[in-house]
């Protein structure tokens, strides 16, 4: 247990409905504490038996000292809904470890409100916008998905809605869950592209029907995005090349890559689309094409950090990487000595070459670390006079190795 307080502190999760709609075990917590922590609108909800304390602002920064100033004492800490489910629950368990944290949860708005559409929970993908952009959403809408949008306010519904609409998904069922579990609960209904609220609570969350129009593009999760999806200057890995690229560097949640020479930033956001807890980092000297890569991830719904500067110098003091991909500067000296001593054990290092010089340095490094080479040739039917003929791509030599 941290030392930063002597006593288990208790999360007790509360609805909208309040004090009536706690279970006995909440209410109990809450009576026999000393000090009850919460937002403004959560201790208006319970009696004021205990000291009362409302969050400050930034309350990650001042979470640590509340707690020490109140060391020894019973603290209760009021969370919206499951404490633990994107709740801060979770952050004090990070804070002070498990055994000194106990969770006395409510239903979360998710469940609440997958109750009210008849929805399987566990066939909903849930996207918090809660401190967090609104692009976020892309990946996930899909034909037919059913999403929940937990929102960061009352703009956020007419910003789904407008979002939606301009991604060809305006006929996609939109509903405004207002305050759940409260007297006052209110459900509305309409479609993206005729949503016109203009009095909604702040306290809500948005069920997604999606459903696309015909000409909607399809941007699928799988790697190779049609190139026309990214904005480039040429500096753009091809999209047959990288899906074979990318299932050489093997997706993985939770995995850290680098994307070393990260161009237009295809490989970096593609590997970030396979999975929310994918984090990717692109090396890229060229101040444009660094902020053309965080245009592009930003319009494929990813977050990628973007560092400028030039490998392998830049890579000195980033996070171990579960896997790289050379994109370009593979001739540099020290360029693969550095990414392959960095990777960590078992990650997978990927470099894609183009010119003779290239394949000269992956040809010595395959010769001494082993791996796999590939060699692909891709042809694309194209007008030839009035018929149609095959015209050749460069080809492009993948090297992939495990270490």
């Amino acid at each position: 247990m941290s030392d930063a307080i002597d006593e288990v502190v208790t999360v007790v999760g509360i609805g909208a409905d309040g004090w009536t709609g706690l279970a006995p075990v909440g209410r109990e917590a809450i009576e026999s504490a000393d000090v009850v922590m919460g937002s403004a609108r959560q201790l208006k909800l319970v009696p004021h038996s205990a000291e009362q304390i409302a969050w400050p602002s930034p309350l990650s920064e001042s979470l640590p000292g509340l707690l020490a100033q109140n060391r020894g004492r019973r603290v209760v800490v009021l969370a919206s809904g499951d404490p633990t489910f994107h709740g801060i629950g979770t952050t004090l368990t990070r804070l002070l470890g498990p055994e000194a944290v106990r969770v006395i949860p409510s239903p979360s708005s998710v469940s609440l409100a997958c109750a009210r559409l008849g929805w399987a929970q566990d066939q909903v993908q849930v996207v918090s916008l809660v401190g967090h952009p609104l692009e976020l959403l892309h990946p996930h809408v899909q034909p037919g998905r059913r999403i929940v949008v937990l929102s960061w306010g009352a703009h956020t519904p007419a910003e789904v809605a407008a979002t939606l609409t301009a991604r060809g998904y305006g006929d996609s069922e939109l509903t405004v869950l207002e305050r759940l579990g409260s007297a006052d609960e209110r459900i509305r209904r309409t479609t993206a592209s005729n949503f016109a609220e203009n009095d909604v609570h702040s306290l809500n969350v948005v069920g997604i029907t999606c459903r696309a129009i015909p000409d909607a593009p399809l941007l699928s999760t799988s790697p190779g995005l049609p190139d026309e999806a990214y904005e480039s200057d040429g500096q753009l890995t091809k999209r047959e090349v990288r899906a074979v690229t990318l299932s050489r560097l093997a997706p993985t949640p939770g995995q850290l890559l680098w994307d070393v020479g990260g161009g237009a930033g295809s490989i970096a956001i593609e590997w970030s689309r396979h999975h929310p807890s994918c984090r990717a980092v692109a090396i890229e000297q060229d101040d444009t094409r660094a902020k053309r890569l965080a245009r592009n991830a930003a319009a494929l719904g990813v977050v990628v950090d973007v560092v400028i500067g030039k490998a392998p110098e830049a890579l000195a003091e980033l996070e171990t990487p579960q896997a790289i991909f050379v994109g370009g500067g593979a001739t540099r000296p020290g360029m693969v000595e550095a990414c392959w001593q960095a990777l960590a054990p078992g990650g997978r290092l990927v470099v894609n070459a183009v010119t003779l010089e290239t394949e000269a340095v992956v040809a010595k490094w395959y010769a001494e670390l082993g791996g796999d080479l590939v060699r692909l040739s891709v042809q694309k039917a194209s007008p030839v006079g009035g018929m149609t003929g095959w015209r050749a791509a460069m080809p492009v030599t993948i090297w992939s190795v495990t270490k």
